[in-house]
């Protein structure tokens, strides 16, 4: 079937799959990053304005796709993003090394991701059918995953003393990925006739997302998707920083291995590997299992499971507890993951279909800017404060999922 697909997905998907790989070598460590070369409660700032930056730009970057046209913001994304990334060589060099100028390459990154990835979401749309698009997804899905576990690893490994060597690699592929979106991507925006005249600027903005306000339903589940996932992005941000601190580069024994140099961010690479190796194994079996069971019970259980093994990680100081519990979120990931998209996609409103998914896209903007916010509080509660805090988000998460699938809540429908 993947012969069959049209020729920009199969293209957009490589080009995802190389961007990935070599961008989670780098970005999930620069929390790590920050904290060391400025410190702990300026890195959680300077993360969450990074984050706050793309969520801005997300926002305008869908709308903006849908009048000036997919490939050319594509493009000037592309190029904004080699910008950026030739920035962050080059105050990160044997000559230069400068945290703030490499937080502005950040933020340019951060604004040309989010102008591409709307754009790249609607031409997908555009190129697919609806037999196509459970395929397409799962694909794309399984490219994610394989990129971000490979590149993590060798970040891990290599990030804290070969990160030049990293960013000439990540420039590189930019300007690889750059030229197979010129020469590979058609564009797929059909423009009426008044399209020139379209409003593309803030007040057709606010037209556009309007009448999803009204949806307190679809308002209240999102609110209950921000707190789970605001616990997944612990791991990149409070729990990475926590375990580089406890397990500073040295040789530790590992049994029948002996010695072996180790850190705590090759750590956070191994429990990313553990973690991405039982979705990508289990996803399948899993959601097959819970399709004919009360998907709301099993979602329930799904959040309080991850939201305990996240817990657990953001306390104990032994190796192989961080094992047992990345195993024991990974469960709860996979047991919430299927059942809730599933529920979203029962309790949208089928003639907004797109409006909606680009509205649920801020469950993940939203849960980074409190994954990273967590940074700057941290320090005052300490990690038996953090694991506290993540078991709240797991329970807030239920109460409001909750409180948006009962019946008598309201829908757009209905308003």
């Amino acid at each position: 079937m993947f012969r069959t697909l049209h020729p920009n997905i199969k293209a957009r998907i490589g080009i995802s799959f190389l961007s990935k790989l070599i961008g989670s070598m780098v970005f999930p460590f620069m929390a790590i990053y920050f904290a060391k070369e400025i410190n702990i409660g300026v890195a959680g700032i300077l993360l969450v304005i990074n984050i706050a930056v793309q969520f801005v730009a997300s926002i305008y970057g869908g709308h903006l796709a849908d009048h000036i046209g997919r490939r050319k913001l594509m493009v000037w994304g592309e190029w904004v993003k080699v910008g950026g990334f030739a920035l962050m060589l080059s105050v990160n060099s044997p000559w230069l090394v400068s945290p703030w100028l490499t937080f502005v390459a950040l933020l340019l990154i951060a604004v040309s991701q989010g102008f591409t990835i709307p754009a790249s979401d609607a031409m997908l749309i555009d190129v697919s059918t609806r037999e196509e698009r459970a395929y397409m997804y799962s694909i794309n899905y399984w490219a994610n995953n394989l990129s971000v576990m490979i590149g993590v690893i060798i970040g891990g490994w290599f990030f804290q003393s070969y990160l030049f060597e990293l960013l000439i690699g990540l420039l590189a592929m930019s300007l690889v990925t750059t030229w197979l979106t010129i020469t590979l991507i058609s564009e797929t925006l059909e423009r009426s006739e008044n399209a020139l005249a379209s409003d593309a600027g803030i007040r057709g903005l606010f037209r556009s997302y309007r009448k999803i306000l009204y949806d307190a339903r679809f308002l209240w589940f999102t609110a209950g998707g921000i707190a789970v996932l605001s616990i997944e992005f612990q791991r990149n941000n409070f729990i990475s920083v926590r375990l580089a601190d406890i397990f500073p580069p040295m040789m530790y024994q590992f049994g029948w291995l002996g010695n072996i140099p180790f850190d705590g961010v090759k750590l956070v690479s191994i429990l990313t590997l553990v973690n991405t190796l039982m979705i990508v194994l289990f996803t399948a079996p899993i959601a097959k299992w819970v399709r004919d069971r009360n998907l709301q019970k099993w979602m329930y259980v799904g959040f309080i499971v991850f939201a305990s093994g996240f817990a657990v990680c953001a306390f104990t100081d032994s190796i192989w507890i961080l094992f047992g519990a990345t195993v024991i979120l990974s469960v709860g990931e996979l047991l919430y993951v299927p059942t809730r998209q599933t529920i979203l996609a029962d309790i949208v409103d089928d003639s907004m279909r797109g409006t909606y998914m680009a509205f649920n896209g801020f469950v993940f903007q939203i849960g980074k800017l409190i994954g990273a916010g967590s940074l700057m509080f941290s320090p005052y509660i300490g990690k038996y404060g953090m694991a506290l805090f993540i078991l709240l988000c797991g329970l807030v998460g239920v109460m409001m999922t909750f409180w948006a699938l009962r019946p008598t809540m309201r829908t757009v429908k209905q308003e």
